[in-house]
């Protein structure tokens, strides 16, 4: 059965100065506080909701890093949505980024997200992150 991918929306976020602490047992850990965040598709519009959003990221000695990132939207007519992902960024790659966004919410109209996987693909500046996002069928 072959994999098809419907666009779900575009995600653009604008990142705070982020917190880095460098040589921990597990490698560089940085903490990227979201200060903006908007989503925009055919089927899903949201921004940001409240301040508690992060992206945690690991990097090993190489550039390479694992992404832990939570987010909480609010669609344009008010449904709330978490959304949290894991997925890999690359800086010796010019800050290519690949993520497996699930999102979660109890409001009837958005139930169908509950139910799919997507899956990104973005770049980031450190400051300036951009996805185009996919659901995956």
């Amino acid at each position: 059965m072959p994999i098809e991918l419907v666009h779900l929306c575009d995600a653009r976020f604008t990142l705070r100065e982020p917190i880095t602490l460098s040589d921990t047992p597990l490698g560089t850990k940085v903490i990227a506080e979201v200060a903006t965040a908007e989503y925009d598709g055919e089927r899903f519009k949201a921004k940001l909701k409240g301040v508690a959003a992060a992206d945690w990221v690991t990097f090993d000695s190489h550039g390479l890093g694992t992404l832990d990132v939570r987010v909480t939207l609010e669609t344009h007519d008010g449904a709330i949505v978490f959304t949290s992902y894991r997925g890999r960024i690359d800086l010796a790659k010019g800050g290519l980024v690949y993520a497996a966004p699930l999102y979660d919410t109890g409001d009837d109209r958005y139930r169908w997200l509950n139910a799919i996987q997507a899956i990104a693909k973005g770049t980031t500046d450190g400051t300036n992150l951009e996805y185009e996002i996919y659901e995956v069928r």
